[in-house]
């Protein structure tokens, strides 16, 4: 069965603000999610952090791009074999609430975690922009209840 964005924003329904007791689907934080099928000759991308050389600033747009590589095929089994299921990549594109937040380094690991943990994922990456700014707008009238905005 194929991954569908439906799903991945279900999963991602787990993924809680710890400030603010309401998860970030409903926060409105998650603004694009890409599903492509991954392929033995397409590997996980290396952020470009991690290709630049010890001590260098990395020039950057104030983007952060974090990478996991989900699991492994079971032993005695290649990913290349016709039984084996089509893993796919996930890419997500969302915001936090304020350009501090603090707690930007938990939802990017609740993330990738929750969204690791279904057999399809191959490899999640989580990148976080800040254009268009987060707005109290975004939330769906199930997170403004549960702030008690009205």
């Amino acid at each position: 069965m194929a991954l569908s964005q439906d799903k991945i924003l279900e999963e991602l329904h787990k993924v809680v603000d710890p400030e603010l007791f309401v998860n970030i689907v409903d926060l409105g934080l998650v603004y694009k999610v890409d599903i492509t099928p991954m392929t033995e000759a397409t590997p996980p991308e290396v952020p470009p952090e991690q290709s630049e050389p010890a001590g260098s600033e990395p020039a950057g747009s104030g983007e952060t791009v974090v990478s996991a590589t989900g699991s492994e095929p079971e032993p005695g089994q290649s990913q290349s074999s016709p039984q084996a299921e089509t893993k796919y990549r996930v890419r997500i594109e969302m915001t936090m609430t304020s350009p501090m937040c603090p707690a930007g380094p938990q939802l990017i690991s609740g993330c990738k975690y929750v969204l690791s943990q279904l057999p399809e994922v191959g490899d999640v990456e989580v990148k976080i922009v800040l254009d268009p700014p987060w707005t109290p707008d975004r939330m769906t009238e199930a997170a403004r209840d549960q702030l008690g905005i009205f």
